[in-house]
């Protein structure tokens, strides 16, 4: 019996674990979250402001603070990463079912509206294309992070969802209703 390759065997266990983030994703993104009460003010209540401590949360400069202080021991790190970890996977739940609510928003106006949109509807796919690969990005970044390595930066994914997020606010004014 031969014997597998440790390289093999990781890289399949990689490849799995991608798979597994890919379909997670997808599936959340396909998701639509309820009602949608398409009005000025509940997309002002989609800001990113609420995103703002997300970008921070992982931020080194806690890691070293920590580390600076008497008492310091390799286990308060890893519990320091293990739950702002937790957080900033909430934050990532949240950040990606206000934009598939954003993406559901626009794609009923588009249904609604009495002229096509064609350039709408391109922008629409390619700002879900990049949200849904830098999600996938995050997601990795954020599995290594958790391991030690590297850091990770949500700035990209939080300009998408915000440039989706005016181009939902750019159609609302000229569509005076409400979608359910």
């Amino acid at each position: 019996m031969s014997e597998v390759n440790p390289i093999i065997l990781s890289a399949g266990f990689v490849c799995a674990g991608l798979a597994l983030i890919l379909w997670s994703s997808l599936r959340r993104l396909t998701a639509c979250g309820g009602t949608l009460p398409v009005t000025p003010e509940w997309i002002d209540t989609l800001s990113i402001e609420r995103y703002r401590p997300m970008m921070r949360l992982l931020d080194a400069g806690d890691v070293e603070f920590l580390r600076a202080q008497a008492g310091f021991t390799p286990a308060m790190v890893r519990q320091l990463r293990s739950q702002r970890v937790q957080i900033f996977k909430r934050y990532l739940r949240f950040l990606s079912l206000d934009f598939n609510r954003i993406c559901a928003a626009i794609k009923l106006l588009m249904v609604q509206s009495r002229r096509d949109r064609p350039e709408l509807a391109e922008a629409l796919i390619r700002h879900q294309f990049l949200f849904l690969s830098g999600m996938l990005m995050v997601r990795f970044r954020l599995l290594l992070y958790r391991l030690g390595m590297g850091r990770v930066d949500v700035a990209s994914l939080v300009h998408i969802f915000d440039v989706t997020r005016a181009e939902l606010r750019s159609l609302v004014p000229a569509a005076d209703f409400s979608v359910a």
